[in-house]
């Protein structure tokens, strides 16, 4: 299982972003880690990391409810990126709501593979690794 070479956190929860950092590093998950504290922050770094030509994440793990630009409004101008390797990014929504309807909106969006209710555990992560790397 080998690690990714960048994945990303967005955010508002400085709680969950520590726990989240330190369990990737713990699983020796990614080569490094990016954090934003709402959509809008994540949209504006990652067009300026596209137009460094970086790439952008391979996995992205987003909250749902965030000031400025929630998760919904993230997605909404995620899709509209015109960039070739965004098709390989899995976008995972991790969110302390249990509400039905945001897991069914969330699978509405190609690129969400999985709604994880928050705290994200050791196995989630290690089994996102194991799906990744393949």
């Amino acid at each position: 299982m080998s690690k990714l070479e960048r994945a990303c956190i967005i955010d508002d929860d400085p709680i969950h972003q520590y726990g989240m950092k330190i369990l990737m590093k713990k699983l020796n998950f990614t080569e490094e880690i990016l954090v934003f504290h709402d959509g809008q922050e994540a949209i504006d770094a990652l067009l300026d990391l596209l137009n460094t030509g970086g790439q952008l994440p391979s996995v992205i793990f987003l909250d749902l409810n965030m000031p400025i630009k929630d998760g919904w409004g993230f997605l909404d101008d995620f899709v509209k990126i015109p960039h070739h390797n965004r098709e390989q990014v899995t976008i995972y929504m991790v969110s302390s709501s249990i509400n039905p309807s945001d897991r069914q909106r969330a699978e509405t969006y190609e690129m969400v593979s999985n709604y994880i209710v928050k705290p994200v555990d050791e196995d989630q992560l290690r089994e996102i690794l194991r799906e990744e790397s393949v």
